[in-house]
């Protein structure tokens, strides 16, 4: 499931619906573009509550999951802490496959 999640995440890369790194990812939150956000589980305590905090005030879903090293080598980029994603339906389809992880 894993491997699933992360291939959706090259795809969501290679059709520019990822926005990635704290600046960018922030920024998007802040104007409501983005629909889903991942936070690594290895990401710093403030890191965590920063996006935790701007995404429950949005209601924009969340999910703490993966670390940071995969996340960034499955979108092609160095190591990244959070990745936000821009499409709707992509962030449901990633929120539903993570949801069912951590049941």
């Amino acid at each position: 499931m894993d491997k699933q999640i992360y291939q959706l995440l090259g795809i969501c890369q290679k059709g520019r619906n990822i926005v990635s790194g704290e600046f960018a990812v922030k920024d998007s939150v802040i104007a409501e573009k983005a629909k889903y956000v991942i936070v690594s589980t290895d990401a710093s305590d403030n890191t965590k509550k920063l996006f935790l905090d701007k995404c429950n005030y949005r209601k924009i879903p969340y999910a703490i999951w993966g670390d940071k090293r995969q996340l960034g080598e499955s979108i092609g980029k160095e190591c990244r802490v959070v990745i936000g994603v821009l499409d709707e339906k992509l962030g449901l389809k990633l929120k539903e496959l993570i949801e069912k992880l951590n049941i």
